[in-house]
């Protein structure tokens, strides 16, 4: 069972600000995606780009690269919050029908760690 799929929501795909690891760039950009369309910098970090207020694989209401999304795309709607550490997504109107254990939130402890450290790198 997948909420985001059973409800067919995309709420988390509009006016995005999903950050990617280079990890993800290469993966998207090997099956033929140009990451200068699909990623943008901002301060540092690696973002998904929007376009017209929705990420740019976002077609018809469906992810267009579902299979390939991004790690933060996969955890979510657990998100790193800086003062309290993994939480459910305030924004996602289907969060309680989702029960991450342990094993997500180390995969985004994990996430947060690699996107840090790519970002100090670019600095």
């Amino acid at each position: 069972m997948n909420p985001c799929l059973d409800h067919q929501c995309s709420v988390c795909c509009h006016d995005t600000a999903m950050p990617l690891r280079e990890a993800d760039v290469v993966r998207l950009a090997a099956l033929g995606h140009d990451p200068e369309r699909f990623a943008r910098e901002d301060d540092g970090w690696l973002l998904l780009r929007n376009e017209k207020g929705a990420c740019v694989f976002l077609r018809d209401g469906t992810c267009s690269v579902y299979e390939h999304r991004p790690e933060g795309c996969r955890l979510y709607p657990l998100v790193f919050e800086e003062d309290t550490g993994p939480e459910m997504d305030e924004l996602c109107p289907w969060r309680a029908e989702f029960h991450p254990g342990t094993q997500e939130r180390r995969r985004l402890e994990a996430l947060v760690r690699v996107l840090v450290r790519e970002r100090e790198a670019r600095s």
